[in-house]
């Protein structure tokens, strides 16, 4: 829709109350250890990364909160749009056995073998004992920096949500991301993350929607101040 076209809505809008807030984020497969060794593999959206932290928003009762509480580390794999297949079927499965009463209401079963139900193929990280998954094209070890407690002055949530915060200790990407020419760059117009939006998978099948200003910023620059690369001139 145009922008003339939407004035002629005059700017109307409706107050609703959804019971999800998933506006459409990368899909995130966490590799974690369980206490025994194994490999749990577990995918989610509420991530988001800013300078080399990412922060996840996670129910405080999983068995991926468990693991990060207790390892200090996993792997953040995030999958492209051609592998939304082996997502879907990590779908409504959990490593917590007995399954937990609020999973247990929506459908969920314990799996144990969460990567041979994916069908992907686990590797140990190089920084941190737990798992990349290597179909991933973008393979982020991290570790625990600090668990957020959530919501603690809601009664109805209190407890029930913690927002972890990760530094990126080393990124494994396919080559096929990889900028030309740049090593350190990952090139847009290639990669394809898999989207996550109200429950349901979507791709970035359209493509670069126009020129970015934004873009026009070498993304050095971004760098912390003593790694920054300086002006000419």
């Amino acid at each position: 829709m145009t922008l003339a076209a939407r004035k002629d809505f005059r700017l109307s809008s409706q107050i609703i109350d959804p019971a999800i807030l998933y506006f459409g984020t990368p899909v995130v497969l966490i590799g974690s250890c369980n206490d025994d060794d194994s490999f749990n593999l577990a995918p989610m959206s509420s991530a988001w990364w800013v300078g080399q932290r990412c922060m996840l928003g996670l129910a405080s009762n999983s068995k991926t909160t468990g693991n990060i509480l207790r390892s200090g580390e996993c792997v953040l794999n995030l999958p492209s749009s051609d592998l939304v297949g082996a997502v879907d079927r990590l779908a409504r499965t959990t490593g917590s056995d007995p399954v937990p009463q609020g999973k247990l209401h929506r459908g969920y079963r314990f799996e144990a073998d969460k990567f041979g139900v994916s069908r992907l193929t686990p590797q140990k990280g190089d920084a941190v004992a737990a798992p990349r998954a290597l179909e991933c094209p973008v393979q982020i070890e991290a570790r625990l920096m600090q668990a957020h407690p959530m919501a603690e002055e809601d009664v109805v949530w209190r407890g029930h949500l913690v927002a972890l915060e990760l530094s990126v200790v080393r990124i494994h990407v396919h080559p096929s991301i990889v900028m030309e020419g740049q090593d350190d760059r990952i090139d847009p117009d290639k990669w394809r993350p898999l989207i996550m939006s109200f429950q349901q998978y979507y791709g970035l099948a359209l493509g670069r929607l126009q020129h970015s200003v934004l873009g026009e910023i070498p993304e050095a620059y971004y760098r912390p101040p003593s790694r920054r690369p300086q002006p000419a001139g």
